[in-house]
């Protein structure tokens, strides 16, 4: 895997948003934090568009300003606005030519999971963290100095206190995932990711218990939870049940589809819609830890870097 390079002061850095739009508040609290970082910022046109009730424009406006920020020479890091919904509409018309020529890190998570997919599927890491939409909330500051660490070259392990739902054990390896649903949605595309010999990191918002289960279901009956180095499960937030109750637990829901496993499986990580939303690097090598006293995840090795 290949990795950009890491950020420093004066680099020019692009804000776009290829999923849904932000508004004016959000976007000049948020060039502020990144300026703050003595970053040069350039912003997509249609950030905030108003030809789409929900997205940042059309599927061609928002493809535009995330194709330029990629192609361009001088961008070192593209920052996407939001999730929501609205990446895998265009995920398959980017063309990474010249993305190859100059890499950037690629920053976001939710529905941004199909872009770190589709950098997975390049040979490019990319990173996994909060976006410019919760800069401006007070609870999102560890989360947002998280993310600064990452990019300006210190990667700190991500720890959890115990949690009953743990299997305990050590691994190493390539670490992918993101949102569950994103990761579903890739399956029979041309992004669907590889997950033997990896640590999986999965994590969901607002859905029914149910749901949760049919998509673990689909990893289970797709191999993908089969000969994982190790299992992530960062925040399960607002899952909640339908009007008939479904019975289980959100852990219970989660354990039975790798109850027979035998590798490491840790709950609790700080990895998704909640804070602090520890920034990462998706594609990267790590390594798992999980005891008694708690799990960690910890960087292992750097890879081929690009500028180095």
């Amino acid at each position: 895997m290949i990795a950009p390079r890491h950020l420093k002061r004066g680099d020019r850095v692009a804000l776009v948003a290829p999923a849904g739009k932000i508004t004016r508040e959000v976007l000049t609290r948020a060039v502020r934090v990144l300026e703050q970082w003595d970053l040069k910022v350039m912003v997509g046109d249609n950030v905030m568009s108003k030809s789409h009730s929900y997205l940042a424009g059309s599927d061609e406006e928002r493809l535009v300003d995330l194709q330029e920020a990629l192609d361009s020479r001088r961008i070192k890091a593209i920052f996407c606005a939001r999730g929501g919904y609205g990446t895998t509409r265009i995920v398959d018309h980017v063309d990474l030519t010249k993305f190859k020529k100059y890499p950037k890190w690629i920053v976001g998570f939710s529905d941004i999971t199909a872009l770190h997919l589709l950098m997975l599927h390049a040979g490019f890491e990319s990173i996994h963290a909060s976006m410019p939409s919760q800069f401006s909330d007070p609870a999102a500051r560890p989360s947002v100095e998280s993310l600064h660490d990452l990019l300006f070259g210190n990667a700190p392990a991500i720890s959890a206190p115990p949690a009953s739902g743990n299997i305990e054990g050590e691994a190493s390896g390539m670490v992918i995932g993101g949102n569950l649903s994103i990761l579903l949605d890739a399956m029979g595309t041309p992004i669907e990711p590889e997950t033997k010999g990896r640590i999986l990191v999965i994590e969901e918002i607002d859905e029914f218990k149910y749901k949760l289960d049919r998509m673990m279901t689909q990893l289970k009956r797709t191999g993908k939870l089969d000969k994982l180095a190790g299992l992530v499960i960062g925040y399960m937030t607002g899952i909640k049940d339908s009007n008939t109750p479904f019975g289980e637990s959100v852990q219970e829901i989660l354990l039975r589809h790798v109850k027979d496993a035998d590798y490491p499986v840790a709950f609790g990580l700080p990895i998704g819609h909640e804070h602090p939303n520890a920034a990462w690097r998706h594609g990267s090598r790590m390594k798992l830890k999980v005891t008694q006293e708690g799990a960690t995840l910890m960087p292992t090795a750097y890879s081929l870097r690009v500028g180095d």
